[in-house]
């Protein structure tokens, strides 16, 4: 690394997004990856739609449940 660093010339926010919407990672145990793989291909879809579909399903049940 450089003892210094010029800066003059930066732009501040630049590369700023401020209407981006992140998607962060989720992260399944290896048992669970592989029943909903199973179930995906069972039924013809990718894993994201059926766990979307999933979880989807589970807000509606909380929703009635309140």
């Amino acid at each position: 690394m450089k003892d210094e660093y010029d800066f003059s010339k930066g732009e501040r926010g630049r590369f700023s997004r401020p209407n981006a919407v992140l998607t962060p990672p989720v992260h399944l145990d290896t048992d669970v990856m592989a029943f909903l793989v199973a179930r995906a291909e069972a039924r013809g879809v990718t894993v994201n739609e059926l766990v979307n579909a999933l979880l989807k399903k589970n807000i509606e049940l909380i929703e009635v449940a309140e």
